[in-house]
């Protein structure tokens, strides 16, 4: 974890204060539904060429490497007949790799494909917005015991993959004396360098100072680790 950086905080008299169109309109039944309207079918158009696809008529290549629907290699078709096969279908015709030679089209359903899509977007906002932030207490005079207790509880937060935010509490005349829990903070943050990350720099809010860390991906704790052994092993030899 980087050092704190103290030169944010400078003393006042009081306590320290922080510084393209789809095909023509047509009606057809799959399995007993109707296929999307003309007006569906060209903004779903516009939604995949804005991916970077090119779908139905928008694909100008004279023959194309087919895939089926459910993933079978059907061989090289001309394009018209690909677009009959996918329309005929009640399907959609993708292209997915412009640059092959000659490109290769997906037969799919475009429209349970984009809801697949979203799916897996929201579940990954989901996954995302379930980061914990946890708060652990200190108050500057804190002794040794304490203070390794303290310690231990924000490791196994961090280990659990929550961020944590220290509370430095100040009370009374403490007030005057900031720097003290400037130090736990500095102390901290050393003390954990090889599992976290200072997020957000140390900052008074009222009679209460604030820094957030986070902890350090699992590849870079590993290789922190493996340094660290490496380093203790090289001093007993």
């Amino acid at each position: 974890m980087g050092p704190v950086n103290s030169e944010r905080f400078r003393l006042s008299s009081r306590y320290t204060c922080v510084h393209g169109p789809g095909r023509e309109a047509r009606a057809f039944f799959v399995e007993g539904r109707k296929a999307t309207t003309r007006g569906k079918r060209k903004k779903e158009v516009g939604e995949i060429a804005a991916q970077g696809f090119r779908l139905n008529e928008k694909i100008t290549c004279p023959e194309c490497r087919l895939i089926s629907y459910d993933g079978e290699q059907l061989g090289i078709y001309p394009i018209a007949d690909a677009r009959r096969i996918a329309m005929n279908a009640g399907l959609d015709l993708v292209e997915i790799a412009p640059n092959s030679n000659p490109p290769v089209c997906r037969i799919m359903d475009y429209g349970k494909y984009k809801y697949e899509q979203a799916i897996k977007q929201k579940q990954a906002r989901k996954k995302q917005s379930k980061v914990e932030i946890k708060e652990m207490k200190f108050r500057p005079k804190i002794d040794v015991g304490d203070y390794n207790t303290k310690k231990k509880h924000v490791e196994r937060f961090l280990a659990a993959g929550s961020k944590v935010k220290i509370t430095i509490m100040f009370r009374g005349r403490e007030m005057a004396h900031p720097d003290q829990g400037l130090g736990i903070l500095e102390r901290l943050a050393e003390d954990l360098k090889d599992q976290a990350v200072i997020e957000n720099q140390p900052k008074m809010e009222g009679r209460n100072m604030h820094m957030l860390i986070a902890p350090l991906p699992a590849n870079v704790q590993k290789k922190k680790a493996e340094k660290k052994a490496s380093e203790e092993k090289g001093k007993e030899e």
